[in-house]
């Protein structure tokens, strides 16, 4: 997927729409295209939206519009030609015939911004895994200035062919190789997970599209010493912290990888282990940046996500973050009607952060944990606390001590800790 050389001076950004009302948010995706572009070093951009009727099979859009804008790429001298949308392999390399232009779809720009931002061992490999499996189908296009095959003895291939074998076989020998070291790092990822999770510290896992203000939430709950940036995917590195609730509740906070709108699913599977932390946390905290005009169409494609990874049924706190920069209040009063346990913040003016910590104390109020005790008598207090607070699944006296399996809510379930066995 790299290119032979990173032009990063100009490119043109194309986006498509099928009907006119469709237009203004056709443009709006130009503008995260744009951010992409930014984040990935590309200096000067134009964005054009395109009405698009019928999807043309060789070259994604008709030949009239394809020569109108082959003409004003070359009338502009754009470097690069960057496409709203998936491409297939052959489409992209017959759109670069025609611009005479490299030509990057959506998916390889969100790949290439991942590849320059991803800092821990875990997540270079999955990028990488994740560039190589784009790169297979593709590899033909890499290819376009060696000879053809040559006519002459059956089964005889031109140089080439047999190049393109070769590299086929490298780069199916290199996922094998990446998918085996990612195993290994995934198990590391699960030990600590599991351990996370026996210790029993209720985890809230802070997720939302790409820059609505996850870190920034993290850093000012915790003081972490986390990136924070005004771009697409300033982070990609899970972050876990502790923090202590005003009701001395501790909790974990995990930071995960920004989502956006039609993320590749090579990196949904990549990320597969670092998105999990979703599904392996107690609560979500689903951060919005209700100052975005597309905030709608944002949260929606995280939920499409979550479905994805299955973690969609889990409960969550909806923070409507940035209000200080909400210039609509109808969209605030929409996504307090669409979603329940809605709190407005302003994660960089530290603002709704006592509204935030009730609901967040009132949701794990919610959540029970099944624990097996053997409490001494002089503890019998606690038996108490699980009658008053609990469900009792199963009780025996065993001597000077309690037997208990039991139902409980968080808060009580971690005071209860000290006396829990295995059986």
């Amino acid at each position: 997927m790299e290119k032979e050389k990173k032009l990063t001076e100009k490119a043109l950004l194309v986006g498509f729409y099928a009907h006119g009302t469709d237009k203004p948010t056709c443009s709006e995706h130009l503008e995260e295209l744009k951010q992409l572009a930014q984040t990935y070093g590309i200096s000067e951009t134009t964005a054009i939206p395109c009405f698009l009727k019928t999807i043309h099979a060789a070259t994604y859009m008709g030949s009239g519009k394809l020569e109108e804008l082959s003409d004003y790429v070359k009338s502009n001298d754009y470097d690069l030609v960057i496409i709203d949308e998936e491409i297939s392999p052959a489409q992209q390399r017959n759109l670069e015939k025609a611009f005479q232009k490299p030509v990057m779809e959506r998916s390889e720009i969100i790949l290439a911004v991942f590849a320059q931002r991803a800092q821990t061992r875990e997540a270079k490999l999955q990028i990488e895994l994740a560039q190589a499996k784009y790169q297979l189908p593709r590899l033909k296009r890499l290819w376009t200035h060696l000879s053809r095959q040559k006519g002459g003895a059956v089964n005889q291939k031109g140089e080439g062919e047999k190049q393109l074998e070769i590299d086929r076989r490298l780069l199916e020998k290199l996922i094998q190789k990446l998918e085996r070291e990612l195993k290994v790092v995934q198990r590391q990822r699960m030990t600590q997970r599991a351990k996370r999770l026996k210790k029993g510290i209720p985890t809230f896992a802070i997720i939302g599209y790409t820059n609505a203000g996850k870190s920034t939430l993290l850093k000012a709950l915790t003081e972490a010493k986390v990136l924070v940036e005004d771009k697409l995917f300033a982070t990609l590195d899970t972050t876990t912290k502790k923090f202590t609730l005003p009701n001395n509740q501790k909790i974990l906070l995990v930071d995960t990888v920004g989502f956006i709108r039609k993320l590749p699913h090579t990196l949904i599977a990549a990320f597969k282990s670092t998105l999990e932390e979703s599904l392996y946390a107690d609560i979500l905290l689903h951060v919005i940046d209700v100052s975005n005009p597309m905030a709608i169409e944002q949260a929606k494609a995280t939920e499409e996500v979550l479905k994805e990874l299955k973690a969609g049924k889990k409960p969550m706190v909806t923070l409507l973050n940035k209000v200080d920069q909400c210039e609509n209040r109808t969209v605030m009063n929409r996504f307090r009607l669409q979603y329940n346990n809605t709190v407005e913040i302003s994660a960089l003016k530290q603002d709704g952060f006592e509204r935030l910590f009730k609901q967040m104390m009132d949701s794990l109020k919610q959540l029970t944990k099944t624990l097996t005790l053997l409490i001494p008598q002089k503890d019998f207090r606690f038996f108490s606390d699980i009658l008053r607070d609990g469900v009792v699944l199963e009780q025996e006296y065993q001597d000077n001590d309690i037997f208990v399996r039991a139902s409980c809510p968080y808060d009580l379930a971690s005071r209860l800790q000290k006396f829990e066995v295995e059986i």
